[in-house]
């Protein structure tokens, strides 16, 4: 043993040799050009129970490591890759030292001396079930990757996307690999802390048991886009190490947002049209039908506005409020004291353009107007300071307008849409009813002026 630099001894070729090929985790042998084996790793011995002491030294596999029928077609197979450029794979029938067969899946390729010339073969096998588990490891992954119908992210221990499928990338309205090393933070605008605490989680405790839904706004070049992703989580440890080492976590998810916000609109619908027969039942039991008019708004803001302004019809475009919720904070809906002056809305008001139109009218504040202009907004209406979203309908009945509903929504609420002004004409036709019916117990003809 010849002295090496630095004062160390240096390890001899043979012992060097030996130590590599049995730390390694395939199973590896070898043959010289007579088929006679020169080597045989601890994997080998695990697979098929014969020593390096007696394996080395025999040539082929007849009678130890084969069948008499099989040893010789075996050997064939593997020393001739001697001959063969590159590898050559064969799946050999061999024999454990127990007397039982396993089927192991070769990888052969010829040695060569000093001289260039063919001086034997070195054969790394494995059994062929555990081949083909890691083969379907690996399709499995390449399909995820690529085909997969959900998103799938690798996400390192920093919580940076590693790998994106299309799906993922798709979903995110980004380039597969614009996303890779990036913060979350930088695609997700809001659900940011929900999705990264799952993900600390995922690393610290292991996956959760059931998938979880997440809420998330994503910025994108149109803007920005509300999304709700269904997700399971799991953690990613590495199978090399002798204790699990984290590596990341497998982020799997599907947008579930159409079907999520169906299932919204289907509950609100349920609850807003419960209300409105619950509102029924109640007015059915008021004997002023004034008062019924005020009950049936009183169940339909639940949920719905925070404010409902009721104007009754005094002739042709003039208007007398009726009855209204408080205007400081949201509250029931009561008659207005004394009244009888005509309300002076602007030309233009939306609630003009209802009774012209005789249909809903939305309106809102601009979206980039500041505090005070959005408030004068409102008051330039005759409306609550903290109005922003509005809802005008007519009151129709008998063929006449019998005057105008007003629903209201501050900042906090989002604009009215097409089904909200729906279920705003199925209130509107239960209030101008009760109100025609006032009018006509009190001796009016029908208190409304003419339909256009």
């Amino acid at each position: 043993m010849s002295a090496a630099r630095g004062g160390t001894t240096s390890v001899p070729g043979e012992d060097l040799l030996a130590a590599l090929l049995d730390g390694m985790d395939a199973a590896l042998c070898a043959f010289d050009a007579l088929g006679t084996v020169t080597h045989w790793n601890k994997e080998a011995e695990r697979i098929l129970g014969w020593s390096a002491g007696e394996a080395v030294g025999r040539r082929g596999f007849d009678g130890w490591a084969a069948r008499p029928a099989d040893a010789a077609e075996a050997l064939g197979r593997l020393m001739a890759a001697m001959d063969a450029p590159g590898r050559l794979v064969h799946e050999i029938a061999l024999v454990r030292k127990d007397g039982g067969r396993v089927l192991v899946r070769t990888q052969s390729a010829g040695v060569r001396g000093a001289d260039g010339k063919p001086a034997g073969v070195y054969c790394a096998f494995s059994e062929v079930h555990t081949q083909i588990d890691l083969e379907r490891s690996i399709a499995l992954s390449e399909a995820l990757f690529e085909e997969a119908s959900w998103g799938v992210v690798l996400v390192d221990v920093d919580l940076r996307p590693a790998v994106v499928n299309g799906y993922a990338a798709r979903a995110m309205r980004a380039g597969r690999t614009s996303l890779l090393g990036r913060p979350l933070g930088e695609v997700v605008e809001q659900g940011l802390e929900e999705l990264e605490s799952a993900l600390e989680h995922v690393l610290a405790e292991g996956a959760p048991k059931a998938p979880a839904e997440v809420w998330v706004t994503l910025r994108t070049a149109d803007g920005t886009r509300r999304r709700c992703w269904r997700s399971g989580f799991v953690r990613l440890a590495s199978p090399l190490a002798e204790e699990p080492v984290p590596l990341g976590v497998g982020w799997l998810f599907q947008d579930v947002t159409e079907e999520r916000l169906a299932e919204q609109e289907a509950d609100r619908l349920r609850f807003r049209y419960s209300q409105l027969h619950r509102a029924g039942v109640v007015a059915a039991e008021c004997e002023d039908p004034r008062e019924a008019a005020t009950v049936l708004l009183d169940f339909a803001l639940a949920g719905f506005a925070d404010h409902a302004l009721v104007d009754v019809a005094a002739g042709e475009r003039r208007l007398v409020r009726m009855a209204t919720t408080p205007a400081g904070e949201p509250g029931p809906v009561v008659p207005v004291a004394g009244g009888g002056i005509p309300l002076r809305y602007p030309s233009g008001h939306p609630v003009f353009q209802a009774l012209s139109r005789t249909g809903p009218v939305r309106a809102s504040a601009t979206a980039a107007a500041g505090s005070q202009a959005a408030e004068d907004w409102a008051t330039e209406r005759l409306w609550p300071c903290d109005a922003r979203h509005a809802l005008c309908l007519p009151l129709r009945s008998r063929g006449r307008t019998v005057g105008a509903v007003t629903f209201l929504r501050s900042a906090s609420r989002t604009p009215f849409e097409r089904p909200d002004a729906i279920f705003a004409e199925a209130v509107a036709v239960r209030v101008a009813a009760s109100l025609d019916l006032a009018a006509a117990l009190a001796g009016g003809k029908g208190g409304g002026a003419p339909s256009r």
